[in-house]
């Protein structure tokens, strides 16, 4: 039941080993890697001292076929290109480690049909709950994830058709807040920089709330969008060359990520453009870069590690058979005014 060996190397090591050595029962080791907060602290102390003593690794594959429970909760993200799920991914893990949960970690590339073959593979393996960071799924993900017969929360989004729980907020609400609050900060010849592909969906409905915004306001569209398909400094410093030179008489811009907006602030920086003086910029997600630590800058502040939380413990209570009290949390948004803008 385990990839070691005992120190005469003539057989693999088995639990009844560690129970040896730590004076308990094989059954009190078997239910502290099973369910540790039913063994006593000083119980599993000496359990777990047994087994660094003796390089015993657990077989957890066999443990999960007894027990009917993998020990495992999937996250699929949308990317691994920078860091805006990592906040969400910490808040996850914390959650689920506390319970005794390991974190199978996967990303889609903002591709639905990625996605699908992800959790193929994923659900394959049995984890006991799986956290995504899209609300779009293929119609066949959809059953899939529908089939698992497992606790599933989406997050990032309050989607219209949830697949289970939900953990996340309204994405056009969000972008159009933000165009009336930098209009409210005085400016009035708004643009948006937004992406260029469908993939990123969530990006479209901050610029639909943007264009809603607009039309509320009566004041003309200025869009500029990305070349390619990921959020990056390169990026947002393009686009920040292509606003100067499509919309020149543009006196504030907000950009669906914050990457893009650092990449905007850089790129003004470098051509003399004064920030907030003749141009306001404004991003999603008050990630570090965004932080008065990094360049200060006025963004919308979403809680991801706050999300992530909140949806492995939803995953948590479901997987102990409780029902977590709202199933769709609205964890809502927040205008940051900064120095940029």
């Amino acid at each position: 039941m385990v990839n070691a060996k005992t120190p005469d190397g003539d057989r693999r090591l088995r639990m009844d080993d560690v129970a040896e050595l730590a004076g308990v029962s094989q059954m009190t080791v078997s239910r502290a890697l099973r369910t540790p907060e039913k063994v006593a602290p000083e119980t599993r102390a000496r359990i777990e001292a047994a087994m660094a003593q003796l390089d015993y690794v657990p077989d957890l594959v066999a443990g999960s076929l007894a027990a009917r429970r993998s020990g495992l909760i999937a996250a699929v993200v949308s990317t691994f290109e920078n860091a805006i799920f990592a906040p969400t991914i910490a808040g996850l893990t914390e959650a689920a480690e506390a319970a005794g949960f390991t974190i199978l970690l996967g990303s889609s590339g903002y591709s639905e049909t990625d996605e699908e073959r992800l959790l193929r593979a994923i659900l394959g393996r049995r984890p006991d709950g799986v956290m995504l960071t899209d609300a779009f799924h293929t119609p066949r993900a959809r059953r899939l994830l529908a089939a698992a017969g497992v606790p599933i929360v989406e997050t990032w989004d309050l989607p219209a058709e949830p697949v289970d729980m939900v953990v996340g907020f309204s994405n056009v609400d969000a972008g159009r807040a933000m165009a009336l609050a930098l209009h409210g900060f005085g400016y009035r010849r708004i643009a948006f920089v937004a992406p260029s592909s469908e993939r990123d969906r969530r990006g479209l409905k901050r610029l639909e709330g943007y264009r809603r915004a607009m039309d509320e306001l009566g004041a003309p569209r200025r869009e500029i969008r990305l070349h390619g398909p990921v959020a990056t400094l390169e990026e947002g410093a393009a686009a920040l060359a292509s606003l100067l030179d499509r919309h020149p008489g543009a006196d504030a811009v907000a950009c669906s990520v914050d990457t893009l907006a650092a990449g905007a602030l850089l790129e003004a920086r470098r051509r003399g453009v004064d920030v907030p003086g003749r141009l306001g910029i404004a991003g999603f997600g008050d990630f570090a870069l965004a932080q008065p630590a990094g360049l200060d800058m006025t963004t919308m502040r979403i809680a991801g590690r706050n999300i992530g939380a909140e949806a492995g413990a939803m995953l948590v209570k479901r997987i102990a058979g409780e029902t977590p009290d709202p199933a769709v949390f609205d964890i809502g948004y927040e205008v940051v005014r900064r120095s940029s803008a």
